[in-house]
């Protein structure tokens, strides 16, 4: 079997998902072939880059024109048609003949929405004509349009909610399976480590995106028999700003190993992207967001609340709301039961069944 996942990197998730779905399919099938590819990369290599930049830019320090966009959009149609329509398809079409997959998996819409239209002119004479098996996974808790196109055949989704939302939108049940958003296979084994103290983890995401404050940190050093982590990315300003100065507190850089700090962490406060959100639940870490900016982080930090996983902070520096969770054993107790509960539903429709039912329906060999 030869699987290939299209994404992009607007923003780590959507590469994140890829990776964490390639880990899981080779663990699954061992004798498959499944490669990443950044469609926007192969696509337009002398552009890609600038336009990374300028989309982190923009989500940075102007999330107004992005959730502007993002509103727009929402009000639009399925089966979107891409910007540069016709060289994104010749790319595609190019990028699919070099590597002959079996199926294809789209962790970005724009991925998903080129390889509909391929597929929509399989029947077309001419030099697009595309027919196999195309699977979109959705990386944000959302049922935004631009997910969504006709010629998908099977759509991973990250909560039932999400299920009965693109069903309402005329998609079909029989395509939809919940499988959470893919993480790596080490959150799926995390045993907790708890010490004497209580643990809280800090994330400021890729960017260190965090409270600026000095107050704000001795607060949280001065929070009772707690350890605090902090993760500061790639922010090697913020680093260098925070690290050493207090006795409660442990600054780290840029770390690919996350989970090693979930499996200590008694709670963890970061922003509510969709990777992130997941690899809490899978570790059983309850999780307080900053207020949300995006508008797609809006919506998953409000079905975080509405599942009774976590909260949403009233402002970024919250360090009395921190603490105040933080004492509250029952309260996270009660959020690592329903996250348990949620982990569960997920197994019902697993990788490997999804897998096997793509196999089936297309003669995929696996």
């Amino acid at each position: 079997m030869n699987i290939l996942i299209l994404t992009g990197k607007f923003g780590m998730g959507h590469w994140s998902a890829s990776q964490s779905l390639r880990q899981q399919l080779l663990h699954n099938f061992p004798d498959a072939k499944v490669e990443v590819e950044d469609f926007l990369t192969f696509a337009v290599p002398n552009l890609a880059d600038a336009m990374y930049k300028g989309f982190n830019l923009v989500v940075t320090h102007g999330s107004h024109l992005f959730n502007m966009y993002y509103k727009l959009t929402a009000m639009g149609h399925p089966d979107a048609r891409p910007p540069f329509e016709g060289l994104l398809l010749d790319k595609m079409t190019e990028l699919l003949h070099q590597h002959r997959p079996d199926a294809v998996i789209a962790t970005h819409p724009l991925c998903a929405q080129v390889v509909s239209l391929l597929k929509e002119k399989a029947g077309v004479k001419g030099k697009y004509g595309l027919d196999l098996p195309l699977i979109t996974c959705v990386t944000d808790v959302s049922s935004h349009p631009e997910w969504i196109n006709q010629n998908t055949d099977c759509y991973m989704v990250p909560s039932r909610e999400i299920r009965e939302q693109l069903i309402q939108k005329g998609v079909d049940p029989e395509v939809i399976c919940v499988t959470g958003i893919p993480v790596r296979e080490e959150f799926h084994k995390i045993q907790s480590g708890k010490g004497e103290k209580r643990e809280l983890l800090i994330m400021g995401g890729g960017l260190g995106l965090l409270p600026k404050s000095a107050d704000f940190y001795e607060s949280l050093n001065a929070i009772p028999d707690t350890h605090t982590t902090i993760i500061t990315g790639r922010n090697e300003k913020l680093y260098h700003r925070l690290h050493g100065r207090w006795e409660n507190i442990q600054v780290i850089g840029y770390t690919s190993q996350v989970w090693e700090y979930m499996a200590k962490a008694d709670l963890i406060v970061t922003k509510p992207g969709g990777i992130t959100l997941f690899e809490t639940i899978f570790a059983q870490v309850p999780i307080l967001t900053w207020p949300p900016e995006l508008q797609q982080e809006r919506g998953n930090a409000r079905w975080l609340e509405e599942e009774g996983i976590g909260w949403i902070a009233e402002k970024k520096n919250c360090a009395c709301e921190i603490q105040e969770i933080l004492m509250d054993d029952k309260r996270l107790f009660g959020a690592q039961m329903r996250m348990g509960r949620l982990k569960e539903q997920m197994k019902a429709e697993s990788l490997n069944g999804l897998m096997e039912v793509i196999a089936q329906n297309k003669g995929v060999a696996v």
